[in-house]
Parts: structure tokens; C-alpha cells; sequence
């Protein structure tokens, strides 16, 4: 193999794919990525059996050719080499020189046949959506994921994929998130995305929010193809909740609030709260005024704001502190309204208007206090 390319198009390619490579695996050619030089066009892939990502990169292609080399390794060499083009020349015995400039490299490839083969998925193209659209319904959801790996279902993310709509749903067993935005799908199918993949999809989303991302997917297989990148991904099996049983359909108080003074409040109040010195927060709903207060070790706090408008009764609810604040700091809202059932029902939070998205709080028992 004897290539020469630009050094920018590598380095963006070789991070690209590298979020799809073992950084530590009994395997050495798993930690690796397989360079593949045909035609005018070098192709990179990262495969750790769950997840590949491919990309295509133009190269001049002297001599065609496909070999292995270390993820981690090559990325910190052609980061630190100068800008301009880079040739990569690799020997029959596997020794691979890397040069631009002066500087020079030369370490040892990996045989492109241990490299596994990506499965061949199957996947139907199902929707087109918008990258914009998509980067935002992963956002909403995505920090709600589990990382129970007892309920492996609840570790990826639900896309309920329907001809006139996608549902996105995560959950950890303490908040829930939903989001629903219109779309154009061929067929309905319902796929749980792990998380993992999710996270990677978002990363490689393009700068354009008007950019299409494609959505290919079966039962085992679904496939995002946008901004130059192929990322496929096993699907996670299993029974995912009936998350619409769970929501409340009635509320006896409803506030509306200001998020940043919500948030701003909570935040002062959360300052005197540790991963060592978890107490949740005591908030009181009433008309004029929400109560925020907490009592640790380190101290105590009580902080109030005016709510925007309340109807119902008055209540006194237990709060982790990050799971509220996770759920208004994501929304990205102005004002959001908190529907409330009682002390120890789940809490839902809307945008106060429209119902893109649904986040259910579970609400925290406070102990007995002497």
C-alpha cells in the first residue's frame, strides 16, 4: 500500500472512526483500524463487534492496499505531524512508514484479514431526518439512559419509529424522558439504541442542522448514515417499559415556573450537596413563593422564588437534586410546568406549550426526622 492524503481530511477521519475501537482488548487488531486504499479514496473503519463507523477520505493512491494499524497510536502521530499531505507506505513484511515533511514514522502494521468483518445488517432505509432535529431529541434524552446493566433494555435509548412520527425514550428507573417530533417513515418499527452508539451518533453529527441524517433498521441492526460517517450498531433485546402506563393523566397542583430561577436556585441549594452527602431537597409549592431548602453535613440552605402562576393545592415534595436539574437545564425552555399528583407521585414536567416532550421525576422519601 502506498498512499498520499491530506493531513486535515486523515486526522478527522482517523478520531471519526476511532469512537468505535477497542482502546483495550485481548485482541490487538480490535484496538486498530483498518485502512483500505482503492480507487482514488481511502476507507477507515472501527468495529468492536457492537459498533462500526466507517468513512471514506480521497487519497492519491499510488499503490492500493489494506492493513491494520493502532488506533491510539496512529492518532497521535498524524495529530503531531506538520499540516500538509502525508504519505503512508506500507512493506509486504507489514513495516508501515508515516511521513510529512521531515518527520517520520515507521511502525508495524496489522494483517488486514484478522480484522473483523463488519456484519452485513440487512437494515432498510426507514426515515430521513434532519440533523438539527435529531441532535436535539438526543440531547432531551439521552443523560436519562440507565447504567443498570441489570435491565439492559433501559441502557439504550427507545426509538418508536411510526409512518407520521418518532418517539425517543430513556429512563433509569428514577426519571423518564420523552420526546416526539413529526417525521416521514416507511414502515413502524419499534429498536432500542444502546446508549453508546446514541452518544457516538451525536458526536458525528454534522455542524449543518439542515444536513439529512438516514436511519436504516431491522430487528438487529440499525444504521445512521450523515456527514461522510456509516455508524451501524447491534440493537439491544429485551423488553423495554410500557412507559405510557406510567405517566400521570391527572395533576391536583400545577405550577409554572421560570427555568433559570428554578435552576439558579437549585444550584445554590445544591452547593452544600456531595457525591459523599446526598440529602435531597425539600421544595414547597405554594402560591406566592417555592421553598427550596436542604440540610447536610456541610450546612443547610433555604432559597425561594416566585412561581409564574400555581393552581391547586399547596405541597411539599423530596427532590434529588441533579435528577430536577437534569430534566430543567435539557429542556433548553423558558418556562416549563410542573404537574404534581402528591408527595411520593411522579412529577411531570412539560414545556408550557405544546408537548414536544414529557420528563417524569420520581419523587425522593424524606426520612424521619427526630
Amino acid at each position: 500500500m502506498n498512499i498520499v492524503c491530506d493531513k486535515t481530511l486523515l486526522s478527522a477521519a482517523i478520531d471519526g472512526v476511532s469512537k468505535a475501537v477497542t482502546m483495550r482488548s485481548s485482541i490487538p487488531v480490535l484496538e486498530g483500524i483498518l485502512l483500505k486504499a482503492e480507487g482514488f479514496q481511502l476507507t477507515l473503519t472501527g468495529y468492536d463487534l457492537e459498533m462500526g463507523i466507517v468513512t471514506t477520505i480521497e487519497a492519491n493512491i499510488k499503490e492500493p492496499g489494506e492493513i491494520v494499524l493502532n488506533a491510539k497510536l496512529l492518532s497521535s502521530m498524524i495529530s503531531r505531524m506538520p499540516a500538509g499531505q502525508i504519505s503512508i507506505v506500507a512493506a509486504d513484511n507489514g513495516k508501515t512508514t508515516i511521513q510529512s515533511g521531515v518527520a517520520q514514522f515507521e511502525i508495524q502494521s496489522m494483517p488486514a484479514t484478522d480484522f473483523p468483518d463488519l456484519p452485513n445488517t440487512g437494515a432498510e432505509q426507514t426515515l430521513t431526518i434532519k440533523t438539527g432535529v435529531l441532535r436535539d431529541m438526543i440531547e432531551r434524552t439521552l443523560y436519562a439512559v440507565s447504567q443498570d446493566e441489570k435491565k439492559p433494555a433501559h441502557t439504550g435509548e427507545l426509538f418508536e419509529i411510526e409512518l407520521d412520527k418518532l418517539t425517543m425514550v430513556a429512563l433509569d428507573g428514577y426519571r423518564l424522558a420523552i420526546v416526539e417530533r413529526p417525521i416521514t417513515a416507511v414502515k413502524d418499527i419499534r429498536i432500542i439504541v444502546p446508549s453508546k452508539t446514541m452518544t457516538e451518533v451525536s458526536h458525528l453529527l454534522a455542524n449543518d442542522d439542515e444536513e439529512d441524517v438516514h436511519i436504516s433498521a431491522n430487528r438487529r441492526y440499525v444504521v445512521f448514515t450523515t456527514n461522510g460517517y456509516t455508524i451501524m450498531s447491534r440493537l439491544i433485546e429485551g423488553e423495554f417499559l410500557n412507559y405510557e402506563s406510567v405517566i400521570p393523566k391527572e395533576s391536583r397542583t400545577k405550577v409554572v415556573i421560570d427555568c433559570k430561577s428554578f435552576i439558579d436556585t437549585l444550584e445554590r441549594a445544591s452547593l452544600i450537596i456531595t457525591d459523599r452527602l446526598k440529602n435531597p431537597l425539600r421544595i414547597n409549592f405554594a402560591p406566592d413563593k417555592v421553598t427550596v431548602r436542604c440540610q447536610t453535613p456541610l450546612g443547610k440552605v433555604v432559597d425561594e422564588f416566585t412561581p409564574e402562576s400555581m393552581e391547586g393545592d399547596s405541597m411539599e415534595i423530596g427532590f434529588n437534586n441533579r435528577y430536577l436539574l437534569d430534566a430543567l437545564r435539557y429542556s433548553k425552555c423558558e418556562r416549563m410546568v410542573l404537574e404534581i399528583n402528591g408527595p411520593l407521585s411522579p412529577v411531570k414536567l412539560l414545556p408550557e406549550d405544546g408537548k414536544d416532550f414529557i420528563y417524569l421525576v420520581l419523587p425522593v422519601r424524606f426520612k424521619n426526622e427526630g
